[in-house]
């Protein structure tokens, strides 16, 4: 049986999972990576709240975020895996950047042990993305997962929108911490008409278009 504070307490994975629920995030587009499963088991538990779009490719996944994000005004949200996964995933990541969109980019990592020691497919995110997206950290304990979503979500919805990007170590998604919900930070939402959008073609566009889950090609 476990005890109360087991009880209260979820895995880096469930941290993240909760703090898109928190802000309000109904679908999400990714291609699947053994590099953030503990994100993908905590997704299946809210299925019917959030709809996971499975892509062939990063690069229609972002493509699709960065769409979903201009029809909407809310960051579209994309999460890849690391080295090749992230890298294909920066050809959106620029397009959301040069076409001031919202767009949330978690991307999975190599363990905290591994790092700086030539592990596969690692690759420093802050390095890589820093002239690419408008805000790029790593999370270092899954303690501060709660803190960290509200700031990727803030950053990417303030004052100028754009991609915000979110390192997340694996042992990091996989290790436990007591939950926390911090309240989302404000921020005024960018309206769709400002990308030259009217609000009749918005509607005509969602009615008409369908997005089909497509298999996955990739697991690193």
């Amino acid at each position: 049986m476990a005890t109360a504070d087991q009880s209260q307490t979820r895995t880096g994975g469930g941290h993240i999972v909760d703090a898109l629920c928190l802000h309000c995030v109904d679908t999400a587009f990714c291609v699947l990576g053994e590099s953030y499963l503990a994100v993908l088991d905590a997704l299946h538990e809210v299925g019917d709240v959030i709809r996971l779009v499975t892509c062939c490719h990063e690069n229609g996944a972002t493509n699709m975020a960065e769409a979903y994000g201009k029809l909407t005004g809310k960051p579209g949200v994309c999460l890849v895996t690391r080295g090749l996964g992230a890298c294909n995933a920066s050809i959106g990541v620029h397009t959301a950047f040069q076409d001031s969109t919202p767009m949330v980019l978690p991307i999975g990592q190599v363990s905290r042990p591994f790092a700086g020691r030539e592990a596969f497919q690692k690759v420093d995110y802050r390095r890589m993305f820093g002239s690419l997206a408008k805000w790029v950290e790593q999370a270092e304990a899954a303690a501060d997962l709660p803190e960290l979503m509200a700031r990727v979500f803030h950053a990417a919805v303030s004052v100028l929108p754009g991609p915000a990007v979110l390192s997340l170590p694996e042992d990091v998604l996989e290790e436990s911490a007591a939950e926390s919900s911090p309240s989302p930070r404000p921020t005024i939402l960018p309206s769709p008409a400002r990308f030259g959008a009217t609000t009749s073609s918005i509607t005509a566009i969602r009615a008409s278009s369908e997005i089909s889950a497509l298999p996955p090609t990739r697991n690193s």
